[in-house]
């Protein structure tokens, strides 16, 4: 008697990432469906008809060709960096976490932040330069000087709306770009060297009164309790008020007696470890774990520079998203409005997120051997 086989084109998808994915997008509106009082709506529902949309999205894209993603790189690039413009003329004003601050563009249906899109393609287009400069150019000005502008002109329109902490996002996966496409590690040494005196200058007379104070409570949040050391010292106790086994599903009540702020967004971290505890924290960085960890594995067996540059690149973006946010609700790192992926209520940077997972996708699809597609 023959054992039913399962089709091939199920036997083909890497379930090592999507089983992953699926828990934390379950844990994530679990978690909204908790934070709503036991409700679907606003977040929950939401969250899964995003994720759902999203992960659609991310097989059209990884259906693409690398052909294809050469073409678009720059186009995509310079489109992103159009919408960028268009926030400085048109933008939204955000609320909350990113209150005065204008990266938003109003399409009526959704509002998008173009800042998050950019993050990706920094890395399409830095990918698709580095490939087309010969090797031995590489570590001349010839492969310093164009990335550095192409990394710089994005970074400072977002830093105009102001949003460091997006800024610093284009920045980091720029530079990691730079870094793994063969620029000599001396030359960042010596481009941090210069910094040391410039950053004390640059806190007190580059930074908004606003920024200044978020990283000052990173010190001393107590200092005010009330005021700028409100989220983080809400967001400690929520965790640490978990436990090793959490409060149980539903019984938290940092979030649902709205201590803790943002906390379907920003802060979602906080509001599971509470009710999920110390179990659950471990749970979601060891599945972030194995996600980022196929994505470097994808990275590795990539046949062409191209393709190892964009699958790590891809990776790179979601572990600063993963790396900053946890940081952010544990008190180790600066509030800049960074949401933990997969999780947090939030349609642009689950789109962002996805983008990196299908390109990713099709990156280990093009390492499976040619095909008509790429």
């Amino acid at each position: 008697m023959s054992r039913p086989s399962v089709p091939a084109a199920l036997a083909r998808q890497p379930w090592i990432v999507f089983i992953p994915l699926f828990a934390l997008m379950t844990l994530g509106t679990l978690v909204l469906y908790s934070v709503s009082g036991g409700s679907w709506k606003p977040y929950a529902l939401a969250h899964l008809i995003q994720f759902a949309v999203f992960l659609t999205m991310a097989f059209v894209i990884s259906s693409f060709s690398r052909n294809f993603f050469r073409v678009m790189a720059y186009p995509t690039y310079a489109a992103v960096l159009i919408l960028l413009i268009l926030v400085e003329l048109v933008g939204a004003v955000g609320i909350g976490v990113g209150a005065g601050s204008q990266r938003w563009l109003d399409l009526g249906f959704m509002t998008l932040q173009p800042s998050e899109l950019m993050k990706p393609a920094i890395v399409l287009v830095l990918a698709r330069f580095y490939e087309t400069l010969p090797a031995p150019l590489t570590r001349s000005w010839r492969g310093l000087i164009p990335a550095a502008m192409l990394i710089g002109a994005p970074a400072l329109l977002v830093l105009i709306q102001p949003d460091l902490g997006t800024a610093l996002a284009i920045c980091f996966g720029g530079v990691v770009i730079m870094y793994l496409a063969g620029l000599p590690l001396s030359w960042f040494i010596g481009a941090v060297v210069p910094l040391i005196p410039i950053v004390p200058a640059a806190f007190f007379f580059v930074l908004h009164d606003y920024q200044r104070k978020r990283i000052l409570t990173l010190f001393d949040p107590e200092a005010d309790p009330r005021g700028d050391g409100y989220h983080i010292i809400q967001s400690k106790i929520a965790i640490g008020s978990g436990g090793f086994f959490g409060k149980g599903f539903g019984n938290g009540t940092q979030s649902h007696l709205q201590y803790l702020p943002e906390a379907h967004t920003d802060f979602v971290f906080a509001t599971m470890a509470e009710e999920w505890g110390m179990l659950g924290g471990l749970f979601v960085i060891g599945v972030f774990a194995i996600i980022l960890g196929w994505g470097i594995g994808v990275s590795l067996k990539a046949q062409d520079r191209f393709s190892s540059l964009l699958a790590i690149g891809m990776s790179t973006t979601i572990f600063f998203y993963v790396a900053i946010n946890l940081m952010m609700v544990m008190g180790l790192a600066p509030v800049v409005g960074i949401p933990l992926p997969f999780m947090s209520h939030g349609g642009t940077s689950m789109m962002t997120n996805m983008i990196c997972v299908g390109i990713l996708l099709g990156v280990n699809r093009w390492n499976r051997g040619p095909s008509s597609l790429s």
